[in-house]
C-alpha cells in the first residue's frame, strides 16, 4: 500500500510542477496564471491534453513543439519530474501527515522562487510576501520548537527573525553588490518555515553550497567575477534539505561538539 501511495504521490508531485513551470514562466512577466491556456510560445498553438502529460510529453514529443518544432525548455521537464521525486520522497519519509502536507507546500514555493532567480535574478514579493502570511498561518501546526500554539508560533517568527538579520548583515556591509534584499526576505520566510535553530542550518547550508558552486564556476571560467550568481537557488535547495533533515543534521553538528 506504501508503494502505491508513493507511486500516487509521484504523479501528484509531477502534474504540480506542470502548474509550477506555468508559475516561473508567467509570474516574472506579470501575466495572469489562469489564462491563457498553455501554449507554444513560438507558434500559439494550444496545448492539447496528450501534450500536457507531466514527463512523458516532453519524452514522447523529444522536447519539441508538434506543430511548429520548436524547442522546449529542459527545464519543464526537470521541474515536473524533480515535484514528481521530491513529492514522493516527502511522503515516503513523513507518510500522509501535516508535516507532509506543509514541507510539500513549502519545496514548492522554494522550488518556484530558486528557479525564477536562476532564470531573471528576481525574488518576486509577489510571491514571498504571501507564503510568509501563509506562514504566519501554519506555524503552529507545524514548528515543533516552543511550548503550545503560542510557542510554536514564537519559534517560528524568532526563526524568521534571525534568517532575516543573518542575511540583511551582509547586505548592509557590501551595500547589496554579491546579495540584495530579495535573498534577505528569502531567508526570512525559510525561518518561518524551520523554526529557530534549524534556520541556521538552512541558512548556512545555503552559503556554503553557493559558495562551493561559485568557486567551482570561477575557476572553470564559466563566470566572471563581476559576473552576478543568483543565491536563491542555493537558499531554496538548502531550505528543502532541511525541512526533511534539519533537526537531524542540526542534532549530528551539536554532537560533534559535545563529545
Amino acid at each position: 500500500m506504501e508503494i502505491y501511495l508513493t507511486v500516487v504521490f509521484w504523479i501528484l508531485g509531477a502534474v504540480i510542477g506542470s502548474f509550477l513551470n506555468v508559475c516561473i514562466d508567467r509570474l516574472p512577466e506579470n501575466k495572469s496564471l489562469l489564462g491563457p491556456p498553455s501554449h507554444c510560445d513560438k507558434c500559439q498553438r494550444k496545448l492539447s491534453l496528450l501534450d500536457l502529460i507531466p514527463v512523458f510529453s516532453y519524452v514522447f514529443l523529444r522536447g519539441r513543439c508538434r506543430s511548429c518544432g520548436a524547442k522546449i525548455p529542459f527545464r519543464v521537464f526537470l521541474v515536473e519530474l524533480g515535484c514528481g521525486l521530491l513529492t514522493a520522497l516527502i511522503f515516503w519519509f513523513k507518510g500522509l501527515s501535516l508535516d507532509f502536507a506543509f514541507i510539500a507546500f513549502y519545496s514548492y514555493i522554494f522550488i518556484v522562487i530558486g528557479i525564477i532567480d536562476l532564470r531573471t535574478q528576481l525574488i518576486l514579493n509577489k510571491i514571498v510576501y504571501p507564503a510568509l502570511i501563509a506562514g504566519l498561518i501554519i506555524a503552529p501546526f507545524f514548528i515543533k520548537g516552543g511550548d503550545g500554539f503560542w510557542g510554536h508560533w514564537i519559534n517560528a517568527l524568532i526563526g524568521a527573525g534571525v534568517g532575516f538579520g543573518f542575511l540583511l548583515i551582509p547586505v548592509l556591509v557590501t551595500l547589496g553588490r554579491g546579495m540584495g534584499l530579495g535573498d534577505v526576505k528569502l531567508a526570512a520566510l525559510m525561518g518561518l518555515a524551520t523554526g529557530f535553530g534549524e534556520v541556521l542550518v538552512a541558512v548556512l547550508g545555503g552559503i556554503i553550497l553557493g559558495g562551493i558552486v561559485a568557486v567551482f564556476l570561477l575557476a572553470f571560467r564559466i563566470k566572471k567575477r563581476k559576473e552576478a550568481i543568483p543565491f536563491g537557488p542555493f537558499l531554496s535547495l538548502s531550505a528543502i534539505v532541511t525541512l526533511l533533515w534539519g533537526s537531524d543534521i542540526l542534532n549530528w553538528y551539536i554532537a560533534l561538539f559535545t563529545r
